[in-house]
């Protein structure tokens, strides 16, 4: 799983290195890179394994082929996503436009979400994270454990 935040800098070629616990989950998933997508949900990057990206795909074809909510939801993911394979020292090169729609500069953040990560500016992720942390204690009795039952 992606968890936990870790702290990257772009070097001078504009190339980022993933962290190490991230790319050792995505290796034992048998994957040498990432699918990227400007986030339609926040200014970050939403970063998916292709497992992931094939399971939204699947969703998407599964809506009514004349609906326009396929239409959207391939445009706003889809055409919009990039295989980023790394490079022999683990490093991806983010486009201009995932950076630019993220506002980053030079220093971002992987931030682990389980099944996916997604990658923020640093100070745009402390501000989400204190509203985050403020609804999550609003909306805790939300989220419940799996029950299994004993047979």
């Amino acid at each position: 799983m992606f968890l936990s935040t870790y702290e990257n800098k772009l070097d001078k070629k504009g190339r980022v290195s993933v962290p190490a616990p991230f790319r050792s989950y995505i290796s034992n998933l048998g994957y040498n890179g990432i699918i990227c997508y400007p986030s339609f949900n926040h200014l970050c990057i939403e970063a998916w394994t292709q497992d992931r990206i094939e399971k939204i795909t699947n969703a998407i074809d599964n809506l009514n082929p004349f609906e326009e909510k396929k239409d959207y939801f391939a445009t706003s993911i889809l055409s919009e996503s990039i295989n980023l394979q790394f490079d022999n020292e683990g490093r991806i090169l983010l486009t201009s436009k995932l950076l630019k729609h993220a506002k980053i500069k030079n220093s971002m953040l992987f931030v682990g979400q389980g099944k996916t990560f997604q990658i923020w500016e640093p100070t745009a992720f402390e501000k989400f994270k204190v509203n985050a942390r403020k609804k999550s204690n609003i909306n805790r009795a939300n989220l419940k454990w799996e029950q299994k039952l004993n047979n």
